[in-house]
């Protein structure tokens, strides 16, 4: 009788929002260290980035479907590496339910993980404006005797760490595997994991840490408490952040939304939504990926006065549940094949947890000094209050990579 064996999975992924990123180098060839032609890794890295993009909007209108007046915070981005990373352990109707779930479909297994690869190389760096860390580990049992060619690739593509853990106490297994988080997230995600079914022999911690500087940072002095409009005829108070600057700005007659486009110094930009009045679910069901090359080409430089809600929110979703509504559920069942992590065990994913954070404020880096004022042209200002429901949409311009997918409802965090 094959013994069943549960496989934890969780993720984490925090965003700490004051600025922006440089570019990356080129990729090393998967399952060789050997470097490879930029244009090969990045051509990946292109494809991806926009099926990527199209899982982030799938997974956002499922969310709102089942939580429709709650805060959505998520990346994208790290989901997808972490299901990418699994994929190298499954095979058969397994392996096609996480290619189908996650756009992965169509897409040759070799320029996938070529394409994350590119994609982890690039974004995990610190510079001056910018700390962005991104990355996945194993936590295995020693009973589990993982076959050599996954652990290969699992440290060759996606640069996993593998620790052996003891989870027969399954206690100082939580303690261990919440400690690397945490350290790995500058202690700003905790207690990831608050238990783990008996029986786990392998699991998978994912991770994301961003902290940036806006380009035309805000002034904390100008922040003043407002009134949002969480729906109609009810508001909150939160601190409102004020800047006038020259920004990118669009409104889509279609979707009845207003777009408007904060840059971060480098090469990551917020891209804030507006519906009108009434519109959100309208706007969330046309999110499709070449919404962003639309948007481009209706967004022209304006003078304008800008209201941001200063936020710190976090969420947790159980992605087991999500994913499996979402036509993802033989990796969770007991009749999955991930095989290809280990011959001699039948293993299941028990447990599926993202959690991320996101905070934005007026402030830069720590130690950084104030960004340079801009001259406005003599025009009349255009005001822009995002003072109801909106989107935020974070997003490396040159791939474009989605990282964080936000749903604001209310800033207060209530």
């Amino acid at each position: 009788m094959n013994l069943m064996m549960g496989l934890g999975l969780f993720l984490a992924g925090l965003l700490s929002v004051n600025g922006l990123l440089q570019a990356g180098d080129a990729p090393d060839m998967y399952k060789s260290p050997v470097k490879v032609q930029e244009w090969r890794g990045k051509k990946d890295a292109l494809v991806l980035a926009q099926r990527n993009m199209q899982f982030g909007f799938k997974l956002l209108r499922k969310l709102a479907s089942i939580a429709p007046r709650q805060n959505i915070f998520f990346s994208p981005l790290s989901i997808s590496i972490a299901f990418s990373m699994l994929s190298l352990g499954s095979q058969n109707s397994t392996l096609e339910e996480i290619k189908e779930g996650f756009n992965f479909k169509g897409m040759p297994d070799r320029d996938m993980h070529t394409g994350f690869y590119y994609l982890l190389q690039k974004f995990n760096q610190e510079t001056q404006d910018i700390k962005m860390n991104l990355g996945n580990a194993l936590f295995m049992d020693q009973k589990l005797r993982p076959r050599r060619k996954f652990l290969r690739l699992a440290k060759t593509v996606y640069d996993a760490d593998m620790m052996q853990t003891n989870f027969q106490d399954l206690e100082n297994a939580q303690r261990e595997i919440n400690k690397y988080v945490s350290q790995k997230t500058h202690n700003r995600i905790n207690n990831l994991v608050r238990s783990i079914d008996p029986g786990t022999v392998m699991l998978l911690a994912n991770y994301i840490y961003f902290r940036a500087r806006w380009q035309y940072e805000f002034n904390p002095k100008e922040t003043k408490e407002g009134q949002f409009f969480v729906e109609e005829g009810k508001s909150v108070k939160v601190p409102m952040m004020f800047h006038e600057g020259i920004y990118d700005m669009a409104y889509d007659s279609q979707l009845s939304c207003t777009i408007l486009e904060l840059p971060y110094r480098g090469n990551i930009t917020a891209t804030f939504v507006l519906p009108d009045s009434g519109k959100m679910k309208q706007l969330e069901q046309a999110l499709k990926t070449d919404i962003f090359a639309k948007w481009k080409s209706l967004l022209s430089k304006r003078v304008i006065k800008v209201w941001v809600p200063r936020l710190h929110i976090s969420a947790t979703y159980n992605l087991k549940k999500v994913l499996s509504r979402l036509g993802i559920s033989k990796i969770f069942e007991e009749h999955g094949d991930l095989t290809r992590i280990s011959s001699h065990r039948s293993l299941k994913v028990g447990e599926a947890i993202h959690k991320a954070e996101l905070k934005m404020d007026e402030k830069g880096a720590e130690g950084a000094a104030g960004s340079g004022a801009q001259t406005l042209p003599m025009e009349t200002p255009v005001d822009m209050k995002l003072n109801k429901p909106f989107l935020i949409m974070i997003y490396e311009e040159s791939t474009p990579s989605m990282i964080f997918l936000a749903r604001i409802s209310d800033p207060s965090g209530k």
